[in-house]
């Protein structure tokens, strides 16, 4: 079977204001590199990168350019109105016919990002919970994903995830909002940290440090 090229997008609009540290989430430190900066490290053998800017646009591109300078740059211009799924959208349209879509607040363990890269076709990811503000998702025996019921569920929505580029449209919601119409979808359980306020920002910091 011949492999299907993907786009990773990652999705670097938004203004990160549960945080309450005055930056987008993309240029946040761990130990003295950013966040995408970890993110592009690990990202470091797929062909085309996508990320998608919108509030501090010129410093997140100025970043991305110190690791790839190579990365496609798209504008999410409604980033105050809109939310991951329009820069999903948007990053993904002019890509390759796969697109893993990769939240700017997203950190996955070396090992599970590379069995997620290696893996064909389409799916989601998921997490044991670590997050204070956490989407869910309710799996089966398989490990598939049925739905996401919001505040309860068997794992964590995290992400990354995979999908035919075709079957994205342009939605002011979230990701997992574009993905609800395709489910059940494979799923994949990784080691995952979503930073959406400052505790998991610190519970971050401890999940790089035992990579």
């Amino acid at each position: 079977m011949v492999e299907s090229k993907k786009s990773v997008v990652i999705s670097c609009a938004g203004l990160g204001s549960r945080l309450g540290l005055a930056t987008t989430k993309a240029l946040i430190k761990f130990n003295g590199v950013s966040l995408i900066g970890l993110q592009l490290e690990l990202l470091r053998e797929v062909e085309d990168i996508r990320v998608v800017v919108g509030f501090q646009a010129n410093d997140v591109i100025e970043e991305v350019k110190r690791y790839r300078k190579d990365a496609v740059f798209v504008y999410n211009h409604d980033y105050f109105n809109t939310k991951t799924g329009a820069s999903y959208y948007l990053g993904a349209k002019d890509g390759y016919e796969y697109a893993v879509g990769f939240d700017g607040d997203l950190l996955v363990h070396p090992d599970d990002l590379k069995k997620l890269l290696d893996t064909e076709g389409e799916w989601i990811a998921y997490a044991d919970r670590s997050s204070d503000d956490a989407i869910m998702c309710k799996v089966n025996g398989k490990g598939d994903v049925l739905s996401f019921p919001g505040r309860e569920g068997d794992y964590e929505w995290t992400g990354p995830c995979c999908i035919h580029k075709g079957k994205l449209r342009y939605s002011s919601g979230h990701v997992y909002n574009l993905l609800e119409p395709y489910l059940p979808m494979k799923g994949v359980l990784v080691r995952a940290c979503d930073i959406d306020t400052y505790d998991d920002y610190q519970r971050a910091i401890e999940f790089v440090k035992s990579w």
